[in-house]
C-alpha cells in the first residue's frame, strides 16, 4: 500500500531537487545559476522574492500571492541547502517553538 503524502512533504522533495541539481551541475539549471552567481546572489533573491510576496498580498490576486510565495519558499530552499540546512532541521526549530 503506498503511503499518503502530505502537502509539507512537497518541501522535502524540492530540497532533493535543488541537491540534485547542484551535483549535477547542469549549465542550463536555473538553480545551478542561481548558486554559481554566490551567496549574496541568492540572499537578492530571496528578498526580491519576499517583497514581491508582500506587494501581492497587499494589491495582487491570490493566485499571485500563492506563485509568489511558491517563489520565495524555493529561494529559501536553495539558501538553506547552501547553508547546510535541511527542511526537516527548520521544522525541529518551529515543533520546539509551538511544543506546548
Amino acid at each position: 500500500m503506498k503511503k499518503k503524502t502530505t502537502y509539507l512533504q512537497v518541501l522535502d522533495e524540492i530540497y532533493s531537487v535543488v541537491s540534485s541539481r547542484i551535483v549535477s551541475k547542469k549549465n542550463k539549471s536555473y538553480t545551478n545559476n542561481l548558486i554559481k552567481g554566490g551567496n549574496n546572489k541568492i540572499a537578492q533573491k530571496v528578498l526580491e522574492e519576499s517583497s514581491e510576496l508582500v506587494i501581492d498580498f497587499l494589491k495582487g490576486t491570490k493566485k499571485r500571492t500563492i506563485e509568489e510565495a511558491s517563489d520565495l519558499l524555493y529561494h529559501v530552499i536553495v539558501l538553506l541547502k547552501v547553508k547546510g540546512i535541511s527542511p526537516k532541521d527548520v521544522a525541529k526549530e518551529l515543533r520546539s517553538r509551538y511544543k506546548k
